[in-house]
């Protein structure tokens, strides 16, 4: 397998990690798709720096929330403050439309989030533990876990704020 196919077979795993992240930083679907484009060009810029000392994932979720801390900086200055539009979602069962429309509340609460507080909640959605969070993170095991309970805490002060926007 060439070094190329071996990339794409990797990006291929793993590649709604990198959907997830672009949604996270951007409310809006073409600034998603770019920040997507621009986390793979990052990826395949530092493959070879990848040493097989972490898993893949782990340092592929590592370029992806720093391209996407630069790449949110760069955007931020002509993001326009628009609703995100709902009436595209048209789900043809209620349950299904239902969830939907959580996700989507969820998203416009955790686009509200600061950078470093987006990065975390990411790392929680995947599942990662609160030691490994901490040493992604360069912070400690303990002020992981604190930030990620003042998060939690957070989302649902903007989630329930949302939720009676509506």
């Amino acid at each position: 397998m060439t070094k190329e196919q071996l990339f794409l077979a990797k990006i291929e795993t793993h590649k709604g990690l990198l959907y997830k992240v672009s949604k996270m930083y951007m409310d809006q679907p073409e600034d998603q798709e770019d920040l997507f484009q621009e986390i793979i060009y990052q990826l395949w810029k530092t493959y070879d720096n990848f040493r097989n000392e972490s898993q893949f994932s782990t340092w592929m979720y590592r370029v992806a929330i720093n391209t996407a801390i630069v790449f949110f900086k760069k955007e931020r200055k002509k993001i326009n403050t628009q609703e995100i539009p709902s009436d595209n979602i048209k789900a043809e069962e209620s349950d299904t439309h239902q969830k939907e429309k959580q996700l989507d509340i969820f998203y416009k609460a955790v686009y509200q989030l600061e950078k470093t507080e987006k990065a975390l909640i990411l790392y929680h959605l995947e599942g990662y533990s609160h030691k490994a969070i901490g040493e992604s993170m360069g912070i400690s095991e303990v002020n992981a876990r604190v930030k990620l309970n003042r998060i939690k805490s957070k989302l649902k002060d903007l989630i329930e704020q949302l939720n009676h926007e509506l």
